[in-house]
Parts: C-alpha cells; sequence; structure tokens
C-alpha cells in the first residue's frame, strides 16, 4: 500500500536534517535552514515534494499553533510592564513603516489600497528569527532586546487586525463603513466571549480536567481549545489565527499556562518547520535567478529604511544613539507573520503573482541576512557613532536638574537595574560618594525626583566616561545585561585610565577570559555566585560551622574564578610578602576580650601567629596609618590587613569569638 503523503513528509524530514545541521555548523538559525531546505525540495528546484497541498494544510496548523503559543506567553501582566515600548516604539515603527513603503508604491504607480497592503507586510519584522538570536547572544535582557522584544509583541498583535482589515482594503463590501461596524461588532462579542471563557469556563474545565492527573487528557483539553476557539472565529467570518492567538490568551490567565505552553511546544516546532519550510517550497528559483538585479538592491533599501524607522521607535523611547541602532539592526528584516498575510492579499487580489513572487525573494534574502546584520552590528553602530552629531546626541544635556558630578574618588555605578541598585544602596549606607549611569530614560526620571545621583547616557562612548571623570574614580561597577557593550566599556575605560579598578558583572563564567584580558580587575559571573550561595546554603543545612563556610567561599571565590578560565594558566611561586600584598582585606573587632583584643601588636605576635600584615587602623573616624608594634588593637577597630585568604580567616576569628 503507497502513501504519498507520508513519502513526502519522509523526504521533508530528512532533507531539514540534513540542511538545518549543516546551518548549524555554520551558525546560522534554523529558521533559514527550513526556507533553504523548501527552495530545495520545492516545485521551483527539484520538485521532490508531490503532495504540497497537504504540506501547505499542516502548515497552517504551524501558524494557528505558533499564534496559540505566542497567546500563552502573553499574559496580560507582562504587556503591561512593557507597555510603553510595546505600544509607543511599536505604533511608530509600524506606522512610519506603512506610510513610507505606501508612498513610494503610490509614486511608482501602484493603487493606494495595494500600497497600503504592501506596507502592512514590509512593517512585520520575524519574531522567531530576531529572539533566538538574542538568546543565543545572551542580550534578550540588553536594552536593544527589550526594545526588539516590545516592538515584535506589537506586530504579533497588530497582524490579526491587518488581517481583518484586508479584505476591506480590497473593496470587497459594498458598504465599506457597514463593513467596519460589522467588523467591530464581530471583534467585540469576540473579546466577550474571550473574557467569558477565561474567567468561568476555561479555569473550571481544567480544574476538572487536571484532578484526574491524566496527562493525556489535559493535552487533548488544550489542543481542543485552541482549534475550537479558532473554528469559532472563523465561523464568525474572522481568521483562524485570531481564534488561536484569543486561544492562547484565555490560557494565559490561567494558573495552568505554563503546563499547556511545555506541552504544546514541541508540536507547535514541528508545525512551524513545516510552515518555514513550505514558505520555501513557494519561491521561484528561475524567477529570482532572473530579476536578482532588482532583488538585491530592494532587500538592501528595506535594509536601510526599515532599519531607520525601528531605530526612531527607538529614539522616540529617548534610548541613546548606539541602542537605537543595535535595535534597528535587528528589525529590518520581513518576518514570518508577513507570509501568511500576503495569502490574504494573495486571496483578495491586491498582489499579482508577480509582485508576490518579488515579495518573497526578498523577504527571504532579508531574513538570510539577519544573523550577518546583528553579528556585524556593534561594528556597524560603532562606525556610525563616531561622527560629530552622534557626540552631541550621545552627550547629556546639562540643566538644573543634572545631578552634581563627582570628580575625584568616587564610584560609578554603570546600570541601575537590581545589581546596579543594590551597589548603590550598599553605597549610600557607608557614606561611599557615587554616580549612576543608567540607559532608561524613564527610570533615570524616576530616581532623579527621589533624589538619586543619577545620570542618562552610554557608557560604551568615551566622552560620557570623560564626563563622569571616570579617570579620578576609585571603582567602577559595570552591571548591565549587554556583552558586546560591557567589553566596549572595559576597553574604553582602560583607554582613559589604568589605576581606576573595574569590577564587572557578568552572566556566565565563560565571559571572564575575555573581559580579564580587556583590563577589568574582578569579574563576578552571576552563574557561578549562583552556584556558590547554592552550596554555602546546604553546608548550612548540613550545621557546618558558619565560619568554615565562610572561609571555603572565600577560598572558593580567590582560587575558583582563575581556574574556571579555560586559559589560565598557574603562575610560579612568589614570595609570600607579594601573594600577601595581592590580598587586602578590611576586619572589624567585634569581640571585647581575646588573644589579640586588648594587646598590642607585639603582645599578641600578630606578625608570627597569623602571618597577616597590619596596613592600617580606623578608629573614631581616624585613620592610623603609622603603625607601631606598641599600638593596642581595640573593641570596634576597624583593622586594614593584607595576607593569604586562609590566614585572614584565622585572624578573623580570633577579633571575633
Amino acid at each position: 500500500m503507497h502513501f504519498p503523503l507520508l513519502q513526502d513528509l519522509l523526504l521533508l524530514f530528512v532533507s531539514s536534517v540534513i540542511v538545518v545541521l549543516i546551518f548549524q555548523r555554520l551558525k546560522l538559525p534554523a529558521v533559514i535552514g527550513f526556507l533553504a531546505t523548501g527552495i530545495i525540495i520545492g516545485p521551483h528546484a527539484l520538485s521532490l515534494v508531490k503532495a504540497s497541498e497537504e504540506v501547505e494544510v499542516m502548515s497552517e496548523i504551524g501558524v494557528i499553533l505558533l499564534l496559540f503559543v505566542i497567546g500563552m506567553e502573553m499574559s496580560l501582566k507582562q504587556l503591561a510592564a512593557i507597555r510603553k515600548t510595546v505600544i509607543i516604539g511599536g505604533a511608530v515603527q509600524v506606522g512610519m513603516t506603512i506610510i513610507v513603503t505606501g508612498l513610494c508604491l503610490l509614486i511608482l504607480g501602484m493603487s493606494w489600497n495595494s500600497s497600503v497592503f504592501m506596507g502592512f507586510l514590509f512593517s512585520l519584522s520575524s519574531t522567531a528569527i530576531v529572539l533566538k538570536i538574542f538568546q543565543d547572544r545572551n542580550e534578550i535582557s540588553s536594552p536593544q532586546g527589550r526594545i526588539a522584544l516590545g516592538i515584535l509583541i506589537f506586530q504579533d498583535l497588530i497582524v490579526v487586525p491587518m488581517m481583518l482589515f484586508t479584505p476591506i482594503l480590497a473593496g470587497n463590501s459594498e458598504n465599506i463603513g457597514m463593513s467596519i461596524l460589522l467588523l467591530l461588532a464581530k471583534s467585540a462579542g469576540v473579546i466577550l466571549i474571550t473574557l467569558f471563557l477565561a474567567r468561568f469556563l476555561v479555569p473550571r474545565l481544567f480544574n476538572l480536567v487536571v484532578k484526574t492527573r491524566n496527562q493525556e487528557l489535559f493535552l487533548l483539553t488544550t489542543i481542543t481549545l485552541c482549534f475550537a476557539v479558532a473554528f469559532l472565529t472563523a465561523e464568525a467570518g474572522l481568521s483562524l489565527a485570531l481564534g488561536a492567538f484569543l486561544a492562547g490568551l484565555i490560557i494565559s490567565e490561567s494558573p495552568y499556562s505554563h503546563q499547556a505552553t511545555g506541552m504544546i511546544l514541541p508540536f507547535r516546532e514541528l508545525f512551524t518547520s513545516i510552515f518555514f519550510i513550505s514558505i520555501g517550497m513557494l519561491l521561484d528559483v528561475g524567477f529570482f535567478i532572473q530579476n536578482l538585479i532588482i532583488i538585491i538592491p530592494v532587500a538592501l533599501l528595506v535594509f536601510i529604511a526599515k532599519g531607520t524607522i525601528a531605530g526612531l521607535a527607538a529614539y522616540v523611547l529617548k534610548y541613546p544613539l548606539r541602542t537605537c541602532i543595535l535595535a534597528g539592526i535587528s528589525l529590518f528584516q520581513i518576518g514570518e507573520f508577513a507570509f501568511i498575510l500576503s495569502r490574504e492579499g494573495l486571496a483578495n487580489n491586491l498582489m499579482s503573482e508577480v509582485s508576490y513572487q518579488y515579495f518573497l525573494a526578498i523577504s527571504i534574502l532579508t531574513m538570510a541576512m539577519t544573523p550577518f546584520a546583528i553579528n556585524y552590528s556593534d561594528r556597524i553602530s560603532l562606525w556610525l557613532t563616531r561622527s560629530k552629531i552622534s557626540r552631541r546626541m550621545n552627550t547629556p544635556r546639562v540643566t538644573s536638574e543634572t545631578p552634581e558630578i563627582l570628580k575625584k574618588d568616587h564610584l560609578i555605578i554603570i546600570g541601575y537595574g537590581i545589581n546596579g541598585r543594590n551597589v548603590a544602596r550598599a553605597a549610600r549606607h557607608a557614606n561611599i560618594p557615587y554616580m549612576i549611569l543608567e540607559l532608561n530614560a524613564d527610570t533615570v526620571r524616576k530616581e532623579k525626583a527621589n533624589g538619586e545621583n543619577i545620570m542618562f547616557g552610554d557608557a560604551v562612548h568615551p566622552h560620557i566616561l570623560h564626563e563622569l571623570h571616570a579617570e579620578n574614580a576609585r571603582v567602577i561597577v559595570i552591571a548591565i545585561s549587554d556583552p558586546q557593550a560591557t567589553k566596549s566599556i572595559v576597553s574604553n575605560i582602560r583607554l582613559i585610565c589604568h589605576t581606576t579598578y573595574v569590577i564587572v558583572r557578568t552572566r556566565f563564567v565563560n565571559e571572564i577570559d575575555d573581559l580579564l584580558q580587556l583590563g577589568a580587575d574582578e569579574v563576578i559571573p552571576e552563574e557561578f555566585e549562583t552556584s556558590i550561595e547554592i552550596f554555602s546554603r546546604v553546608m548550612h543545612k548540613y550545621l557546618v560551622p558558619i565560619d568554615e563556610v565562610h572561609l571555603l567561599t572565600e577560598t572558593i571565590r580567590n582560587d575558583n574564578y582563575q581556574f574556571l578560565s579555560p586559559h589560565h594558566k598557574k603562575p610560579g611561586k612568589i614570595t609570600s610578602v607579594a601573594e600577601s600584598l595581592l590580598n587586602i582585606k578590611c576586619v572589624r573587632v567585634i569581640a571585647d576580650h581575646g588573644p589579640i583584643v586588648g594587646k598590642s601588636i607585639a603582645a599578641a605576635e600578630i606578625r608570627n601567629k597569623y602571618k597577616v600584615n597590619i596596613l592600617g587602623i580606623s578608629r573614631d573616624d581616624v585613620m592610623i596609618s603609622n603603625i607601631i608594634s606598641d599600638e593596642v588593637i581595640r573593641q570596634h577597630d576597624l583593622i586594614y590587613l593584607s595576607g593569604e585568604p586562609k590566614d585572614i580567616e584565622l585572624f578573623y576569628r580570633a577579633v571575633s569569638e
């Protein structure tokens, strides 16, 4: 018995495994590999797949599941947290792209409704490609990552109204006003039904299902809800995509959304891969080759125009020029939802077959360009921000609200996230003069109103560091979530000054070596610090003495950071005095008596017994720097001493117990 569809699916999956494996070895996104697979096996190249209609049906399932998962992952609370970026940034990017594209095509002789529709298509970017690349580069929480995420969310939301408006735009209604009112009425009805399901019916249904403890029933219920809502919206004259998205939103408001998402994700990945393969199969390779002289310049024009518009959207949100450029470069491509929308345009005669092929070719080419453009985005932004105009745009404006810039022996905190806030709080408690540099204009305005010494600016520009008098600072703490920017900042600091102590917060241990080579004095990796914290808490639960846990964690920090570095080589033996001078600590005398407290340095035999050197003593806010052997150690003294970690720990116990 012969099954043509099964044979085509086998061919499709085997081809995609081979092609995507090659693309992954070349460090290219899997999405581009799926597109390439479709082009190779499609009817316009090797023509290996025969059941193209069945493959298209499965790709539609992929679209439904894609929007379903987006709806489940997009809770209303998360949208509210980044609402400004989503609403303002997204509206500016989409609106300006539609206007610019529409005007250009009108000038070229295209009808107004087709021009507007093409603006719809070109305004959409690829969520799948951009977010995957940012995740791989650990930049999803960087400023450009947050901007891209917010604008992409807006695009994912706006594509549904675009699909609903397309038939009206095509003039397939005798009374446009009545059609719009009917559309709004249907939409309002669907929203009311969605709210009813989310608040009352679905939670009770899932409660009943969860009580059975049957995973298969839970999965079946989730998928049934997705396709049921999609079917109802389609029957109401709306779209399957809208129904799938609303079904996802319904589940996102329930406590079972995470479990549902985890169970649906494998199916989504499978069917969306078929979707991208089916898109590749639509491209006419002959047409692409014959019209390269038009397709390549237009793709480059899209890169420049759409990237500039996305950058302007970020600039409206008051981000620095460098961040705007990085955000613009990440969002220049035409995305997967544009392919879905283009089918609506074909069905409503808003696109001809020729313009559809041009659209496919340009879209796939911009998608293929995306990984390379993002990889080189730092170099592009550096080149663009060297101009005098960009320096003026990035120079902080001096106003009556501008904080007083500290000029000497101060602490500079770059980044005011969780880590930056904690450093500032500790500095404030210890009366250490500090200055904060932050990229988020809203954060700067809010914290400045609260009396915080904070300034807006991007530290990747050397002149910003000069404004902060970085060359005279005692310590600079870099606590941002952008690995590339962190490296640039460390390099810029070392170009200005070699004596300022630079502490860098990073996410992963494998970033330590590069940052140390660039000039950082200390690199604190979050993943390793987390493991130390977990380890120390485990030790506490097993009733290991606190001082031993403290000694062990200090030893790990002093030894294993360098040990974890892949290129670390242990230095040769150096003298004990040199080793001591490399480790300086401040110890508070807590005990009121003991082997050291109340005795002179000579009588306590500190050097002989504890092998540490006392460098200074702070007593009643007075620093004693000329240390003599008759100096008596008193309770509440702050003692600055040098030595090996284990010896300092023994001294600490002696003055603490």
